[in-house]
């Protein structure tokens, strides 16, 4: 039931995530959060930030990392074959008949009207991340670190993997130091 369950998940984004990588992730995020409860938000979002760190499209490495997670290897297999089979379908049965309707003004629109679409959505997302970092870095280093995300990203032009891998390199520095501090706490060293 599970590879089912991954197939279908995957499958799903893979038909829907129309525009790429971005537009895939929410999608992606209701499936493996809220609809089978395979992973937390914080979960999801450290396998999203490390996925965006690595080469090659996002919504491909997510589900072969989710489907290893969820049921190993073929569930890896499975998730990865079920992201990428209905782009290869399309891709066959668009390309061979979108040229006789590529200069329709409903096919010109369809591709415009989708760009606003993907823009609420992940701006769904990023508002769900940000609500979730206030209660746990709290509402003032939350707001620091998108500031100084934009101003990184932005003004700077630092480009977001570097941004995600100090990041992330912080985050893993932290957890190694937090144990330490708690066991001289539970033997009573200051």
């Amino acid at each position: 039931m599970k590879q089912l369950d991954l197939f279908l998940a995957f499958f799903r984004v893979g038909m829907l995530g129309y525009g790429g990588g971005p537009s895939s992730i929410p999608l992606v995020h209701k499936e493996v959060v809220e609809k089978y409860k395979w992973m937390n938000d914080e979960e999801f979002a450290d396998v999203l930030a490390l996925g965006n760190t690595l080469p090659g499209p996002i919504a491909t490495k997510m589900a072969g990392y989710i489907g290893y997670r969820v049921a190993g290897f073929t569930g890896m297999v499975n998730a990865t074959a079920a992201t990428i089979i209905p782009t290869i379908l399309l891709m066959i049965v668009l390309l061979t008949s979108l040229s006789s309707f590529k200069d329709l003004p409903w096919v010109a629109g369809m591709t415009k009207a989708v760009v606003p679409v993907v823009g609420v959505m992940l701006a769904t997302l990023t508002w769900d991340f940000f609500k979730k970092s206030n209660e746990t870095l709290g509402k003032v280093n939350a707001g620091l670190m998108v500031v100084g995300g934009l101003i990184l990203m932005e003004v700077l032009n630092v480009h977001p993997a570097i941004l995600i891998l100090v990041l992330l390199t912080l985050a893993i520095a932290k957890k190694d130091n937090t144990p330490k501090v708690e066991k001289k706490i539970e033997r009573g060293v200051g």
